[in-house]
This record gives structure tokens, C-alpha cells and sequence, in this order.
């Protein structure tokens, strides 16, 4: 099984909220919405310095440029904004 990048772009936000539980993703080699749609639910995969592992689900696409949403539990941390996450089908 191959594991694909994806990165952790950020915390769905809006003008005056911001929403922990969901978080933006950026799906390696994956540039427009119809490739993206293909992910809704895959599992991701967050791994820390510290060994926790925190699982999520991609749920819907964000925008039309590939970027997706996903819903982790336990929600992610501020430091995983960055970071790297694996793809798992």
C-alpha cells in the first residue's frame, strides 16, 4: 500500500470563528476539485513528535482548487498547522 502526502494547511475559519474540529487539507499531486472528489472518505492519518496518533476523515471538498476538508478526533493541535499527514484508503 502506497501512503500519499497530505498537507496540513489549517483550521476551517470564518470572519469572527474559528472551527477546531475541521481542518484543510492539501492532497499531494492533486490540483482541481474532480480529482480531489475521489478522497471523501479516506482516512488520515496525524502523527506528533510525541508519538500520538490522531485520525481523521476527509468529509467534503473546500473551494475548487483540490483542497479538501477533514474531521479529526481527538481535534489536532495548533502545531500539526505545517505539518504532514498520510493518506490511507
Amino acid at each position: 500500500m502506497v501512503s500519499i502526502k497530505v498537507f496540513i494547511l489549517g483550521f476551517r475559519r470564518g470572519p469572527k470563528s474559528q472551527y477546531p474540529n475541521q481542518v484543510i487539507l492539501r492532497i499531494d499531486n492533486v490540483v482541481d476539485y474532480k480529482e480531489a472528489s475521489k478522497y471523501i472518505g479516506y482516512k488520515v492519518i496525524y502523527r506528533d513528535s510525541n508519538g500520538n496518533v490522531y485520525r481523521g476523515k476527509i468529509i467534503r471538498l473546500h473551494g475548487r482548487k483540490g483542497l479538501v476538508r477533514a474531521v479529526f478526533k481527538p481535534n489536532l493541535p495548533g502545531q500539526a498547522i505545517g505539518g504532514v499527514a498520510e493518506l490511507l484508503s
